[in-house]
């Protein structure tokens, strides 16, 4: 079972990457962004076959060792 998990530093964590993304974007003539701000994303392929305990585990994963849960949040996808 594939499980998609987004990762995205939370509101007030400045993001400098995000911010040059924003300049060279600006400076290639994309003048209407507002605001960019960059993330991490993983697909995890389980063995579990059950939704809720696939679910589970990788929560776990992002707790321990895929977020920082001081300036990350993260959001887990349901599988298709």
């Amino acid at each position: 079972m594939k499980i998609s998990v987004i990762i995205t530093l939370k509101k007030d964590v400045l993001d400098p990457q995000g911010k040059v993304i924003h300049q060279t974007l600006d400076g290639m003539g994309f003048q209407d962004i507002h605001e960019v701000r960059q993330g991490k994303y993983f697909e995890i392929d389980t063995k579990e076959t059950n939704n809720d305990k696939a679910k589970a585990k990788v929560e776990e994963m992002c707790k321990k060792l895929l977020a920082n849960l001081v300036i990350e949040n993260y959001k887990i996808i349901d599988p298709k």
